[in-house]
Formats: C-alpha cells, structure tokens, sequence
C-alpha cells in the first residue's frame, strides 16, 4: 500500500543553534573512547556540512590538521571535494584520531568502533536521538540536520553562497538555496528590528 498524502510529506528540517549542538556534545564523554570518537564525529557533521555518509566514509588520511581541511573521496554522485572545518572542529578530530593510535586502530574508517569494524548509519541516528533527549532538545536532532545548521551559520556568518555550496558539495545553487531558507523567524525578525526606523505618518 503507498504511502498517504501526508506520509509522504517531508517535515520540514529543524535547524540547531550552536549552544543546542554544544549540549548534545556536553552529553559524550570527554575521556572514554566512544564519547570523544562521538564528539569528533558531530563536530565533523556540524563543523563541515558532510553527509552521515560522507563523515562515516572517511579515513585518516583524508585528514590534514596543518590546513585545516577534510577531503571527502566520494560525495553525492561520486563527486570529490575538499571541505574546510575551524580550529574547535579540528581539535575534536585529532583527540579521536590520537584515542584511536592508543587503541592500536592504523587503517580503517575514521569513524569506527573500538575495534576497527565500520559504524553504520544507524547508530548515529540512534545516538543522536538519544544523547538530544538527555540534552532536553525538543527538535528532531539527525545528522542532517547539523548539516543544515552549518549552511546557516555560515550564511548568518556572511560566507558567500558559492563557498557554502562548494562547502556543502551542491551542484546548484538552488539547492544551497533550499538550506538557507532554514533560517528561523526569530532570525528574520531580528533583522526587521534592526533596520532604521520608518515613521511615515511623522508619529
């Protein structure tokens, strides 16, 4: 039987604020091999824009700490593209990548369990669900999501479209444009706010 009207509607994308990621980040801990293995994992997702996909896919040496970039081998369509992510992002990174030396792990996904073998896209559901409702965020928190949020940030931080497109691996800018347009009301109507008054009635 196919799916209903309202079924197969999609619910629109909930964008997270950078103090909602950084509790969900505050509920992984910061010295057991899982929590800072999680904690570099959603700053790479919210830092970068990258797919679960695309982050879960990654191997070490897709990871350059001294230029601050991320390579990512097969994007959507197969495409390459090299993203950037901040200082903060990276330091997440390289604290995973120095617990997993300890652990023994050489090759390998980036991301994976204590002992080597692949995470799948479900636990990072499934982990994102669970760690968002101790945080006590009441929005729908997936992976996509924090993608969504980093193409709103950087438009709110002044970044051109172009760079956010490149950065989120669209092939139009259309697309980046579908991203942008989860920027909150609350957003929009701080900007009206600042604009210079208007009083035509001389009141």
């Amino acid at each position: 039987m196919g799916k209903t009207a309202r079924q197969s509607r999609k619910r629109p994308v909930e964008v997270l604020t950078s103090a909602e990621v950084s509790a969900l980040l505050r509920q992984c801990s910061a010295s057991a091999a899982t929590g800072v293995r999680n904690r570099a994992l959603i700053s790479v997702m919210y830092r970068t824009g990258l797919r679960a996909a695309e982050a879960l896919a990654l191997r070490p040496v897709d990871v350059n700490p001294e230029r601050n970039t991320i390579r990512v081998l097969h994007g959507k369509g197969d495409k390459p593209r090299t993203v950037g992510i901040d200082d903060g992002g990276m330091a997440m990174v390289q604290r995973w990548m120095d617990a997993r030396a300890k652990l023994g792990l050489r090759g390998g996904p980036l991301f994976c369990t204590l002992a080597g073998g692949k995470l799948s896209d479900s636990y990072v559901r499934t982990m994102m669900r669970r760690i968002a409702a101790r945080a006590g965020i009441e929005k729908r928190v997936h992976p996509h999501g924090l993608r969504h949020s980093h193409a709103v940030d950087m438009a709110n931080e002044g970044v051109a479209i172009p760079s956010i497109q490149q950065q989120l691996g669209h092939d139009r800018p259309s697309t980046t444009d579908t991203y942008l347009r989860g920027i909150a009301a609350a957003d929009l109507a701080a900007m009206a706010r600042a604009r210079p008054a208007w009083n035509p009635e001389g009141l």
